[in-house]
């Protein structure tokens, strides 16, 4: 280590001291070792719904986070030092041991105050009911008995003949009745399994910021759809959580970050030679923005070069083909090699979108898609992204039928998220960019 030195006045004594301060790069070396941990902190997943994780999983992410942690230290360290190299084994653990050791203390204690502040009821889950009937009673009494977490404020009736007692309201009231009662999480129990209305009210609730589960179906028994989270509770389907780990989706929205960010860096060059051939082509703007509905069903404007010519729709939806007159010259090329796409990375950088995931819709086309496929709805648990399996097999869906057939397949991607099925999907958009080729495998 090198220090400076600084001269203290002792003026009790009225002598002068000379004491040791960390120099500059002792400073910027801490400063990076704290941006460090919480680089791997954020990816272990630690801070992404840090409201169900246990002492035992925290210890686990703790464990493994802190060792990621040491093993970069220690190596810099020996670079830096290479009389560390005689006791490594020594320094290693040392560094290992003192650092999960702090980090875990602080922990367990925010875990303890959480799980006493749950037990006590000074903190709640505000849950409601959706239903009356048996399964919505049978529901409640093991809210009672076995969630202490969860506190049942009522029942929302399905129908206006229900005559349960502690009843909020219809469900035609769910919004007001959602941020009145300040719920948290929605329980659907409902006698009647009827595929389309239980749909429906999914694709009511996704707007709003809540925990969604529904009692499972027997198809959703037999394909795996049930996780066991409470063996003192009847199974539920938790809605809006994703197939994907917490660590997998932490590495993936920083894999979007980091990937727009330098695709936006490294293009600008080529977005300037595109926008003078598109002004060259054909009159209008560069960018064509369009509203999309994203994750949670929130409507957000995507961006595309503009392919069309200027009005094009003049107001009415409709679906684009291969050999549409309303795409120019150089919109065909662009949409051959998917170039189109790109300014949709600053989609990407902002949250809105993903790198991977289903392709986001209008309005239009989404409440035509659900009349024929009401589980459409299950979409808005991710971001949409730039490219999914569902075009990668389909190609460009120029009819409602083909978007419900993309809409399976992206059904299937989000019950199998994970970092190598994304990795798959895209070395296949990659050829497909550079070949020109349909997005059909």
């Amino acid at each position: 280590m090198h220090f400076r030195r600084a001269t203290i006045v002792q003026v009790s004594f009225g002598t002068q001291e000379e004491i040791p301060f960390p120099t500059i790069d002792i400073q910027i070396g801490l400063l990076l070792f704290l941006l460090l941990c919480l680089f791997v902190y954020f990816l272990s997943g630690i801070y992404l719904n840090p409201e169900k994780h246990r002492q035992f999983r925290v210890f686990g992410k703790t464990l493994v986070a802190t060792g990621i942690i040491s093993v970069i230290v220690f190596f810099a360290l020996v670079v830096a030092d290479v009389r560390l190299i005689t006791h490594y084994h020594e320094a290693f653990l040392a560094l290992w041991g003192m650092l999960l050791g702090t980090t875990y203390f602080f922990r367990f204690i925010i875990c303890y105050i959480r799980r006493k502040n749950y037990k006590t009821g000074k903190w709640t889950i505000r849950t409601a009911i959706i239903g009356t009937g048996e399964n919505a009673q049978k529901i409640a009494q093991e809210i009672a008995k076995n969630m202490p977490e969860n506190t049942l404020i009522g029942f929302i009736a399905d129908d206006k003949n229900a005559k349960k007692t502690n009843i909020l309201g219809e469900f035609s009231q769910i919004d007001k009745l959602i941020e009145s009662e300040n719920i948290h999480e929605i329980i659907i129990a409902l006698d009647d399994t009827d595929e389309n209305r239980l749909f429906s009210i999914i694709n009511a609730l996704y707007s709003h910021n809540i925990v969604i589960r529904f009692m499972p179906r027997l198809y959703e028994i037999l394909i795996g759809g049930v996780k066991i989270q409470n063996l003192e509770i009847s199974p539920l389907v938790t809605v809006t959580s994703l197939s994907m780990s917490d660590w997998e989706a932490c590495v993936k929205r920083f894999f979007d970050i980091a990937v727009s960010f330098f695709a936006l860096l490294l293009l600008l060059p080529f977005f300037a030679i595109m926008a003078i051939r598109i002004k060259m082509d054909s009159k209008g703007s560069v960018f064509f923005s369009q509203e999309r509905i994203g994750q949670f069903g929130k409507p957000f404007n995507i961006l595309k070069f503009r392919t069309m010519y200027e009005n094009a729709e003049n107001g009415t939806p409709q679906l684009s083909t291969a050999s549409d007159s309303r795409v120019t010259r150089f919109g065909k090329f662009l949409r051959k090699h998917r170039l189109d796409e790109l300014p949709q990375f600053w989609n990407v950088l902002i949250g809105e979108m993903s790198i991977v995931g289903p392709r986001p819709e209008r309005q239009f086309y989404i409440n035509k898609i659900s009349e024929i496929a009401p589980y459409y709805c299950l979409l808005y648990k991710i971001r949409p992204g730039l490219t999914s399996w569902g075009p990668i097999r389909i190609g460009y869906s120029d009819t409602i039928e083909k978007m419900v057939e993309r809409l399976n397949y992206d059904i299937i991607y989000l019950d199998n998220m994970s970092l190598i099925t994304d990795f798959k999907i895209l070395l296949y958009t990659i050829e497909v960019i550079f070949k020109g080729k349909e997005f059909r495998i």
